[in-house]
């Protein structure tokens, strides 16, 4: 029956206890016996377990006094936003999650509004009332003034004693309205809003049924790509797979395609039997990239497992894109776009650990919108399809929105990062407390230049910031070139602001220095911007004694060897190749 079933996630800022309160919940229905329990259950990478976020919004089933409780997990890190959007469109409602120890951050009200947009009954909890800086009252008081609620209507819980779960439970019931749709037979229709690749039974589908029932052995069609498959199993999550006879209206479950090959996959299409008269779901809209990097395999026999393995990363993960591209130095490889800088360091951490790939990385850079002489306009993604310095007539970068809420006594540490970081601040507010919340527009180049990190270092760990991308606006940017040996390296490649192009240079020529190995022959590096040579350094050549076996006689026979060895190393450096190992390629990319 649809009257006993309820769909929900959790959203929340990061690191406000959503695993740990969704632990708590699979103990509390039962779900999972106390005793095989483990931190943070859903987090099932290990990437997530190692960092302590959650990278993957995370279904499972739980059940609950005759009612059946579908639960999704989902991440708290905006790089990961295409994730709680997906899975705000799979539920009813949703538990917002706030820590009694931090308050309401920049990102709680950013997920809210997706929420609230979306017509989610919203669920209004205060984690972590067991810590000894817990502030209850002052939170509440936070999050009666942003929902316009009663105070009563706010729950207090502790993921990490359990007090308060089960009256949690008993209110999901009791606020979350159950699913809608047609209970038929005849037909069916679901959203599909998430996918896994198995080696042995192809892609599976994660889908949330919202009209018909499906079966094993049913003849089902992607709408979208028009491809047709048989269910070859049905099953729910609990929160490991376990198959079922059939999946109605309202469940969330799996259905195994079989089908092997991945290009047909989209995320937010439309599953329903063959012939169906139902027209397709809305679906999602489509991710915007911010942050483009080139990948390479560090040896071009594995480019066609780099090849495979974004395509099944990309199933499982539709906000990265990516693209073949060629480089004369490197070789073949593809240019890819993420949600931000996390996005990137995890899509590569994954690459490298679940296919066993050695990759090169170029230097993370954004789209501009490059104007020529003659007045053509092109998108341009990676610094070395920049064009020359004199070709440029106009150069657009993205803007984006901020919002930052931080503790009054850090001001004066970030006025001097905002200023360094090019940041136009608009309105201040009090925000609660002694918190302050700050509304800014900056470049979307300067917030990935670490911007994140910096933050969180001025202010103790205790700011918070929210973005959104608004406009395109004149840049006054300039490409930076590296050249070993004089030759152009372009994974070192960057586009930086004018105003700090011979501060980088310096310091992209002095790091190389310092990490290059030494070669037998002596390697100039330079640093180029603006037309010139900024700066300039030369790696001396490694030393061999070539005299070592002589002893006793006339020195002319070792004069006679140095200018044989002299001789030498310039015909090798005329000629030689600086070799460039992977690890002074993955230092040169961290700051």
């Amino acid at each position: 029956m649809l009257g006993n079933i309820r769909n929900f996630g959790i959203i929340a800022h990061i690191d406000h206890g959503k695993s740990t309160l969704a632990d708590r919940l699979l103990e509390v229905t039962k779900t999972i016996e106390k005793r095989k329990m483990k931190d943070q259950v859903l987090d099932q990478m290990e990437l997530e377990r190692e960092r302590g976020i959650t990278i993957k919004m995370q279904p499972v089933r739980m059940e609950y006094k005759n009612h059946i409780l579908n639960l999704i997990d989902t991440p708290g890190h905006i790089d990961f936003s295409y994730e709680v959007s997906r899975a705000i469109a799979a539920v009813e409602g949703a538990i917002l999650l706030v820590d009694a120890t931090q308050g309401v951050q920049a990102q709680t009200l950013t997920v809210l509004n997706w929420a609230q947009e979306a017509n989610l009954v919203i669920l209004p909890v205060i984690s972590k009332i067991d810590s000894p800086l817990a502030n209850v009252f002052d939170v509440r008081e936070e999050i009666v003034k942003l929902l316009n609620c009663k105070p009563e209507e706010v729950l207090e819980v502790s993921g990490r004693t359990g007090a308060g779960v089960p009256l949690l439970v008993e209110k999901i019931i009791e606020r979350i309205p159950p699913p809608k749709g047609e209970l038929t037979e005849s037909d069916s229709r679901s959203l599909v809003f998430d996918f896994e690749y198995s080696e042995h039974r192809g892609v599976i589908v994660y889908i949330r049924v919202t009209d018909g029932t499906i079966r094993k052995g049913d003849k089902l069609i992607f709408r979208a790509s028009n491809e047709k498959f048989t269910a070859l199993e049905t099953g729910v999550f609990k929160p490991g797979k376990l198959e079922v006879e059939y999946l109605k209206t309202g469940e969330i479950g799996y259905v195994v395609t079989g089908i092997k090959n991945t290009g047909f996959a989209l995320i937010g299409d439309t599953i329903s039997r063959e012939g169906s008269r139902m027209p397709p779901l809305s679906g999602y809209g489509t991710p915007r990239p911010v942050v483009w990097a080139s990948v390479y395999p560090e040896s071009q026999d594995d480019f066609p497992i780099l090849k495979m393995a974004l395509g099944r990363l990309h199933l499982t993960d539709p906000a990265f894109t990516f693209e073949e591209e060629t480089s004369g130095l490197i070789g073949r490889g593809f240019r890819t776009g993420f949600l931000g800088m996390l996005h990137l360091e995890i899509i590569s951490e994954r690459l490298k650990r679940e296919f066993n790939l050695s990759l090169i990385i170029t230097t993370p850079s954004i789209a501009y919108e490059v104007t020529d002489k003659n007045d053509k306009t092109s998108i341009i993604y990676t610094p070395a399809a920049f064009p020359a310095e004199g070709l440029i007539k106009e150069i657009k970068e993205p803007w984006v929105k901020l919002k930052i809420i931080v503790p009054r006594q850090y001001l004066d540490n970030l006025w001097e990062l905002l200023y360094d970081h090019e940041a136009v601040v608009g309105e201040t507010e009090n925000w609660s407390g002694d918190r302050m919340a700050i509304n800014l527009e900056m470049p979307l180049r300067e917030l990935m230049r670490n911007f994140f990190d910096d933050l969180k270092s001025v202010s103790s760990g205790y700011a918070s910031l929210s973005y959104e991308i608004i406009d395109s606006r004149l840049a006054d940017v300039a490409r930076l070139d590296l050249f070993v040996a004089e030759e152009l390296m372009p994974a070192f490649s960057k586009i930086i602001s004018r105003r700090r192009i011979e501060d980088e240079a310096k310091k992209s020529v002095e790091k190389l220095y310092d990490i290059l190995p030494r070669q037998w022959f002596s390697v100039k590096i330079q640093a180029h911007g603006l037309g010139r040579i900024i700066s300039s350094r030369t790696l001396p050549a490694l030393k061999k004694d070539v005299t070592g076996y002589l002893y006793g006689g006339d020195r002319t026979r070792k004069m006679k060897l140095w200018q044989k060895q002299k001789k030498g190393k310039k015909k090798m450096q005329a000629l030689g190749k600086v070799n460039i190992p992977q690890d002074v390629f993955i230092a040169m990319m961290k700051k």
